[in-house]
């Protein structure tokens, strides 16, 4: 029988307390455990909308990711917004949440709704304006959110808007 690699009560235990005597363990050589009742509030928000950060710079020194959970009350939209820089990955965990932008890509603008169900996967690309909207008149909607940027980068919008081609600036 071999030895185990690591020590019994080495490592990063969140639900243990440090002992005077226990040895540090360096940021970058432990996984984090983040309790679902340990989520910061204390993130970016849009009206209509609450998001809580799971992994960030904040709450276990990501530096280049995001990750969290926004909840959208029943009968309710957030505000327009963008995420700036950062990719969007959004999956649905409970609720038909609908994801609204407006599409230029034809021969005039078009308002197009993404109607979504628990296990629905959006991606949403850097800098394009959208909103999320619950439409059931009595249920939250719930995803989870991973960003490509450390932090829940939000810029709130006075309308929807479409993206604007970088080659006609």
């Amino acid at each position: 029988m071999t030895e185990p690699l690591t020590t019994p009560g080495e490592g990063f235990h969140p639900h243990l307390h440090d002992t005077p005597n226990s040895p540090s363990v360096p940021l970058r050589s432990r996984l984090h455990h983040i309790r679902a009742d340990a989520l910061d509030g204390d993130t970016a928000q849009s009206g209509g909308m609450r998001r809580f950060a799971a992994v960030s710079g904040n709450t276990v020194g990501s530096e280049k990711l995001w990750m969290g959970q926004t909840h959208v009350a029943p009968s309710t939209a957030s505000s327009d917004h963008h995420h700036g820089e950062s990719e969007t990955a959004i999956y649905v965990v409970s609720g038909h949440p609908e994801f609204v932008f407006l599409d230029d890509s034809g021969t005039r603008e078009e308002e197009v709704r993404l109607r979504t169900s628990p296990g629905d996967y959006i991606f949403v690309p850097p800098y394009v304006p959208h909103r999320e909207e619950n439409p059931d008149p009595s249920d939250e909607a719930v995803v989870v959110i991973a960003r490509s940027t450390q932090e829940a980068i939000v810029v709130n919008l006075p309308k929807l808007y479409a993206l604007s081609d970088p080659d006609d600036a």
